[in-house]
């Protein structure tokens, strides 16, 4: 079995901000602070790349329809396909 590689990371907190993220762990039912904040972070992170990766296909879908549209874009063999299997739908 392959071993994952820890490291550390480090932040400094005021007393208020400690306390707080120990209310809201207990609150959570987390094990400890450090669970409740990395937890909270992956989390977090996920959304904002989530996001992030939304805006960049949702601009190169934009891109694709408008080629389509304004350049005349001949279909290709795989839309041509999806809009048969759509039509099936209907």
């Amino acid at each position: 079995m392959k071993s994952i590689e820890m490291t550390r990371f480090d932040a400094r907190l005021t007393k208020e901000q400690k306390e707080f993220f120990e209310y809201a762990s207990r609150l959570g039912g987390f094990r400890s602070l450090t669970e409740f904040i990395i937890k909270s972070v992956q989390s977090k992170a996920e959304q904002l790349v989530e996001e992030h990766n939304k805006i960049i296909a949702s601009n190169r879908d934009r891109e694709i329809f408008f080629d389509f549209v304004f350049k005349g874009v001949k279909p290709n063999k795989e839309l041509k396909s999806a809009l048969k299997e759509y039509n099936k739908l209907l």
